[in-house]
C-alpha cells in the first residue's frame, strides 16, 4: 500500500504540473497569434482548471469505476464549496459580485439539481447517467458558455498587447509535456487510488470523495488562497463557483459519454449536502453584510465539511 500511496502523490504531481504546463502554452501559443484574451480566458483557461477533475473521471469511466466518477465529482464540488470557500472567507471576508449572487450562484444551485434529478431516472425514469443524460449536460455546459461569452462582451476592458517571444519549440513542448503529465498522473491515480481502497477495505466512493476529490480540487485551493490574500474576491469565488458549474456540466458529461455511469443512491446524502451549501451561500449574500461572505458563515461551511467528513470516514470504518 505504501507504492501505491507513493504513486498517487506522483499522480497528483503530475496533474497538477500538466495542467498548469498546458495552460501556459496554450495561453502562449493563444496570445502568440493574436487570439483574444476573451476566447483564451473561455476555453484555455476554463479547461485547464478543470483538466484534474476531466482526466480522472475520463479514465475511472473507461475502467468502469463509477463510484470513483461520481466521488471524484461531487467531491471535488463540496470541497470547493465547503473547504475552500471556508479557508478563504476565513482569511478575508468576500465581496460578491451582483451578477454572481442573481446569476452564477443560481446557476451552480441549478446544476446541482439537475444531477440529481438525472441521476436518480425522476424524469426519464434510468437510475444514472446515460450517453442520453450526457447530451443533456453537454448541452446545458455550452449553454453556459455562451452566457459567459454573452457577460463578458458586455464587459468593456482594454488589454495591452504583449510581445510573445518564446520560441514555437518551448510552446509546444510546454503543451506536449502537459498532456503527457496530464494523462500519466490521471492514470497513477485512478489504478492506484483502487489499489489503496481494496487494501484498506473501503469503498471506492470514500477514496474518490475524499483522497481524489481534494488532490484534483488543489488548483482551485491555490488559485482562491493567492486571490484572498492579494483582496481579490472576484477571483476567489468566481473560481470556485464556476469549478463546480463546469463539474457537474462538462466533466459528467464526458464521462458519461465514455461509459454510461451507474448510480447508487447513497451519494443522494452528498448531493444533498451540495445543494444545501449553495443555497447557504445564496442565503448568506443577504445575511450579515450585503453580498459577502463573512467570517462567520465562513467557518460555518468549514465546521460543517470537517464534521460531515469525520462523520463518513467513520461510518466506513465501522
Amino acid at each position: 500500500m505504501l507504492l501505491s500511496s507513493i504513486l498517487v502523490v506522483i499522480g497528483f504531481v503530475l496533474l497538477i504540473k500538466g495542467a498548469d504546463w498546458m495552460v501556459n502554452g496554450s495561453t502562449l501559443l493563444a496570445k502568440k497569434n493574436k487570439i483574444p484574451d476573451l476566447a483564451i480566458g473561455l476555453t484555455i483557461v476554463a479547461f485547464g482548471t478543470s483538466a484534474p477533475e476531466l482526466v480522472v473521471n475520463t479514465v475511472a469511466s473507461y475502467e468502469n469505476h463509477s463510484d470513483i466518477v461520481l466521488g471524484n465529482v461531487i467531491g471535488s464540488n463540496n470541497f470547493n464549496l465547503f473547504m475552500i470557500l471556508g479557508i478563504v472567507g476565513l482569511i478575508f471576508p468576500i465581496a460578491v459580485q451582483s451578477s454572481t449572487v442573481w446569476k452564477e450562484i443560481p446557476i451552480s444551485l441549478l446544476a446541482a439539481l439537475v444531477f440529481l434529478v438525472l441521476a436518480n431516472g425522476y424524469v426519464l425514469g434510468d437510475m444514472g447517467l446515460s450517453r442520453v443524460d450526457g447530451i443533456i449536460l453537454l448541452s446545458l455546459f455550452l449553454a453556459f458558455l455562451f452566457y459567459i461569452y454573452k457577460q463578458m462582451k458586455s464587459d468593456v476592458s482594454t488589454t495591452e498587447e504583449v510581445e510573445i517571444t518564446a520560441s514555437n519549440y518551448k510552446i509546444w513542448g510546454f503543451i506536449v509535456l502537459g498532456l503527457i503529465g496530464l494523462v500519466i498522473g490521471g492514470k497513477l491515480i485512478v489504478d492506484n487510488a483502487v489499489s489503496i481502497a481494496s487494501d484498506l477495505g473501503v469503498s471506492e466512493k470514500i477514496i474518490g470523495l475524499t483522497i481524489i476529490a481534494a488532490g484534483t480540487s488543489l488548483p482551485e485551493l491555490m488559485t482562491s488562497v493567492v486571490a484572498a490574500l492579494k483582496k481579490n474576491s472576484d477571483i476567489a469565488i468566481g473560481n470556485i463557483i464556476g469549478s463546480n458549474i463546469f463539474n457537474i456540466f462538462l466533466i459528467l458529461s464526458v464521462s458519461s459519454l465514455v461509459r454510461p455511469i451507474e448510480f447508487s443512491t447513497v451519494f443522494n446524502t452528498d448531493i444533498y449536502l451540495l445543494v444545501g451549501g449553495t443555497v447557504f451561500l445564496f442565503v448568506a449574500m443577504f445575511t450579515g453584510k450585503r453580498k459577502t461572505l463573512d467570517r462567520w458563515e465562513s467557518g460555518l461551511l468549514l465546521t460543517v465539511f470537517i464534521g460531515y467528513t469525520t462523520y463518513l470516514v467513520l461510518q466506513e470504518l465501522q
